[in-house]
């Protein structure tokens, strides 16, 4: 499994590259039109003793670019630079950014090195992690993409500094997620830290990190390619894939990963897993947080139709993640449509009783 170095600084990106397998000469930093003005000049400065040449990539920022046509400019850049398989690359962005570049990584002359150095909540504690990469296709999220391990992980919480409330609160919806799904004292952690976390405090944002880190680095050692336990990092996503689709991308992925959160955790209820003061406790946690309890105006119908197109499907089921208890999911093969469409109509506002 890669190394995670937690540091609140770039300075040593250096020594992290030093105790890497990477000894290639020259290296690409890959990030987005938004993340180059703010950090580029720092990383470009931080890996100069590391490597002879360092060159700097920009993909334009936005989910919309993650597609196969901005992989091709990126090939075609490393291509003009002739770089070859004793090279690497450099992710510096958010998700988007370390997933295209992964996966450019992943299959750029059969495969070449990266690190992943994440610049928002949502990388750092999630989509830097694990080695999974690849791009939207045909307006399906992640649909083309190869699992590829980075070299290392470098995360510097201070550049969250520069997030917009919107992107942080993105972030802490998959905070929320990793404590549901594997640890109730952490869950009970945010609940007591909430005031430093959403007051940006150092120490606090930097053990939160941490902390949900860590959980994602537990589930994706014992299995790396999402063979079994992988699995439950879902939680929340195939119905906030859903909303994402249908939504054209419009809502933040850890927004809509809430509102998944929210809807499986009302399909526990109702199957008698959680109570209902769980079930409400774990939605109102959302409003502390910027993220949203409610998504509404949305088709049921179509959120369910899209759900059924989810990449997780087996066999002509959804994989579905529930909570048997906050601090503790398992997969579900048996989820009927009535079920998944209660849990779709409880996020959108539709008054239903939980106590049936």
């Amino acid at each position: 499994m890669s190394p995670v170095y937690f540091e609140n600084t770039f300075d040593r990106l250096c020594e992290a590259y030093g105790k890497s397998s990477i000894r290639s000469k020259r290296v690409c930093i890959v990030c987005d039109t938004n993340t180059a003005p703010y950090y580029a000049e720092a990383v470009e400065k931080a890996v100069s003793g590391s490597f002879d040449e360092v060159y700097t990539f920009a993909f334009k920022a936005g989910e919309e670019y993650k597609n196969l046509s901005s992989i091709e400019e990126l090939y075609a850049f490393l291509l003009e630079h002739d770089f070859d398989r004793r090279d690497s690359l450099l992710a510096l962005g958010g998700g988007v950014v370390g997933d295209m570049t992964g996966f450019a990584a992943a299959t750029y002359k059969r495969g070449i090195p990266f690190v992943q150095v994440p610049t928002t909540l949502l990388a750092q504690v999630d989509s830097s992690i694990g080695g999974k990469t690849g791009v939207d296709f045909m307006g399906y999220k992640n649909m083309v993409g190869a699992f590829h391990m980075p070299e290392f992980v470098y995360e510097n919480p201070t550049v969250l500094k520069t997030l917009d409330d919107d992107q942080f609160a993105s972030g802490m919806g998959e905070v929320l997620k990793s404590a549901l799904l594997a640890d109730e004292e952490f869950f009970e952690w945010i609940l007591d830290n909430m005031d430093g976390i959403t007051d940006h405090e150092p120490q606090t944002i930097l053990e939160m990190v941490r902390r949900t880190a860590n959980i994602k680095l537990s589930i994706v050692e014992r299995d790396p390619t999402e063979k079994g336990e992988r699995a439950l990092l879902n939680l929340g996503h195939t119905i906030g894939h859903a909303i994402e689709k249908y939504m054209n991308f419009s809502m933040p992925h850890g927004k809509c990963v809430a509102l998944g959160c929210i809807a499986a955790a009302a399909i526990s209820e109702k199957r008698g897993l959680l109570d209902t003061a769980e079930l409400f406790e774990i939605r109102d946690m959302c409003v502390a947080f910027d993220l949203p309890m409610f998504a509404d105006g949305i088709n049921n119908a179509e959120i369910l139709s899209i759900t059924k197109s989810d990449k997780k499907m087996a066999a002509g089921r959804i994989r579905f993640i529930l909570l048997d208890r906050i601090g503790h999911a398992f997969i579900c093969d048996d989820l009927t449509d009535e079920e998944l469409l209660a849990g779709i109509k409880f996020i959108n506002g539709d008054e239903i009783s939980y106590e049936d």
